[in-house]
């Protein structure tokens, strides 16, 4: 008698979750993606830079007065998983900044340093005019994500502190070319 109950308890569940699915709405993308609700803009402050910055200062050197030199690098399991995690918000972000239709920021958003980093739909604009370049830096970021996952499940910090400069170096090469290209790169001094 109690498994005709469960039976008949698992049926009527079925047909109601039948019922519930059909009643569901799948947003179907179109040229400006339904899928898409946040900016670069977002994402980077959301994502991407919190996640780079957990990798840039999970290994390192400090030098202080009174503490003296100090190596940094993660010591824990807990620690090695954090940072294993940012990597993987690396990874996947990267995936997100790929996705078409999105906007460079939130409407209404102006630069926050006019006439040095362009204004959102200038950025918008050059996006656009060169989808393959902006792609092309998102899988440069991705696979220094999964190079670095794989130097921390390796634990190894002599790794993640070179995958950390090159991930630093196209940061400013995507930020150069579509954030503020007219900015003159810094000279070396004596110049």
């Amino acid at each position: 008698m109690r498994w005709q109950i469960a039976v008949a308890a698992l049926a009527a569940a079925a047909a109601g979750f039948a019922v519930s699915k059909a009643l569901v709405l799948v947003p179907q993308p179109s040229a400006k993606s339904d899928l898409v609700f946040t900016s670069v803009k977002e994402l980077m402050e959301s994502i991407i830079d919190p996640s780079a910055d957990t990798l840039w200062n999970a290994v390192g050197t400090v030098v202080d007065q009174e503490k003296g030199i100090q190596e940094l690098t993660p010591k824990t399991p807990e620690e090695w998983l954090d940072v294993r995690r940012a990597a993987v918000r690396i990874v996947e972000g990267s995936n997100l900044l790929m996705m078409q239709g999105r906007e460079a920021a939130p409407p209404g958003t102006k630069s926050d340093t006019p006439g040095v980093e362009l204004e959102p739909a200038e950025i918008a604009e050059l996006i656009k005019k060169d989808r393959g370049s902006f792609d092309g830096f998102a899988k440069q970021l991705q696979a220094l994500g999964v190079e670095a996952v794989q130097a921390i499940d390796r634990k190894n910090p002599d790794q993640l502190m070179d995958i950390g400069e090159r991930l630093d170096g196209v940061c400013e090469a995507c930020h150069q070319t579509f954030w503020y290209p007219n900015a003159s790169a810094p000279q070396p001094a004596g110049r």
